[in-house]
């Protein structure tokens, strides 16, 4: 018997093809697909931590609607990222669209804004502001389409990082204290204003990778020499390249592109 030997092109192409269609064999609009994604989802939440505890419901962090929407195929883009700051406000607001692989369709969006005037920010640097606004978006977005599917987990339909809006949590409440007699004079007391971190002037924003950039690193990562977990690491963490890490990124996936078609032709 003769023994059929394959390039290894066709060999690339076998271990590639069938992951591929695994992963993005869901149908988000069939329910009883999405329904086994929902049960998947619920121990992969629960096992990596992935969820906040805000008087007693669970919360899932913007990890846990990333992971999801992989499983699906659809991935968030930031579109932009708006300064609305003011004189006494540092202020930022951020799009962001979810992108079908399967499709190559816009399928959701999402704004959200974050503030130094909220609650525990005060302090915030200025690209802390603008990376909480895309981490917002993100979640809204896969929230807007996703949100039956977290909920079938058992979770709470609202991203995490909502929760962090002043207002969101009602303080405890406090009892009233009673004066018995008029309080002592007291001598006043001149205090020195604590240390301020550096304003945000002062500090150098973060230059998160464009559009441009994650759309044509999405285009080279649905080649079908790039692996299925080549693919899938880079896609979990696409949102916090900055633009230096995306270049570097879009020149190492044409590289191995390359030497992998290299390979290919030389075997042949």
């Amino acid at each position: 018997m003769t023994e059929v030997t394959k390039t290894p092109k066709e060999a690339i192409a076998a271990n590639t093809k069938k992951p591929a269609a695994r992963v993005e064999s869901y149908d988000i609009a069939r329910s009883d697909e999405t329904l086994d994604l929902a049960k998947d989802l619920a121990k992969f939440i629960k096992d990596n931590k992935l969820s906040t505890q805000v008087q007693g419901k669970e919360f899932v962090n913007v990890e846990g609607w990333q992971y999801a929407g992989s499983r699906l195929g659809i991935v968030p883009i930031v579109e932009h990222v708006i300064n609305l700051s003011s004189e006494t406000e540092l202020k930022y607001q951020a799009k962001v669209t979810l992108w079908d692989l399967r499709s190559q369709h816009t399928v959701g969006a999402g704004f959200a804004i974050c503030s130094n005037k909220e609650s525990g920010k005060k302090f915030y640097q200025e690209f802390a502001i603008a990376s909480m606004a895309q981490t917002r978006a993100i979640g809204k977005a896969y929230r807007n389409i996703l949100a039956w599917i977290i909920r079938a987990a058992g979770y709470e339909p609202t991203p995490a990082e909502e929760m962090e809006y002043a207002g969101n949590v009602p303080a405890p409440a406090v009892a009233p204290s009673v004066v018995h007699e008029p309080a002592p004079l007291m001598r006043a007391v001149t205090t020195t204003p604590a240390e301020v971190p550096a304003t945000a002037a002062e500090a150098t924003p973060v230059q998160y990778a464009t559009a441009s950039q994650k759309e044509e690193i999405i285009r080279l990562l649905n080649h079908p020499l790039i692996t299925r977990q080549e693919k899938t690491k880079m896609l979990l963490n696409i949102n916090r390249l900055d633009e230096e890490r995306a270049t570097q990124a879009i020149a190492k996936l044409r590289s191995a592109i390359e030497d992998r078609e290299g390979t290919t032709a030389v075997a042949a």
